[in-house]
Order: C-alpha cells, then structure tokens, then sequence
C-alpha cells in the first residue's frame, strides 16, 4: 500500500502506540533501570515516545525516542 500521508504517517503512529503498550516488556530488558513513565506524542510530524526511567541508585533519566518514516521508495 503506497503512503498517502507521512505527517505522520500512520505506520508511525501506530508503531508510537503499540511501543508505548509495551512497558513491561521494554523494562524486562533494562539491566539497571525501571520505567517510571512512558508516553507517546502522536500528534508530531514524527511522533515521540518519552520514558523517564530510575537507575539502582536512584537516579532519574529520560530517553525521547522519534519515529520517522523514509518516504516510499518504490
């Protein structure tokens, strides 16, 4: 199916989404960090996924993740 749209684009909606659903999995492979947050904006050009974590010695972090389709390339 050829891409009518990349802002943003389904695909990456979608995939902004199913991510952010995903915490615990995500978390199970973090050796040293728990998620204490995670969202998504959807609504960007290229959506965002942000998770704020805590290390074992109980310092915060952040990891912003964006999601940005290539245009088709057929």
């Amino acid at each position: 199916m050829k891409t009518e749209s990349y802002n943003p684009s389904t695909i990456e909606v979608e995939l902004a989404t199913v991510l952010t659903n995903l915490k615990k999995e995500i978390e199970s492979g973090l050796s040293n960090n728990t998620i204490e947050h995670i969202s998504a904006n959807v609504k960007l050009d290229n959506p965002t996924i942000n998770i704020k974590t805590r290390d074992v010695d109980g310092d915060p972090h952040e990891v912003v993740i964006r999601i940005i389709q290539r245009p088709d390339n057929f």
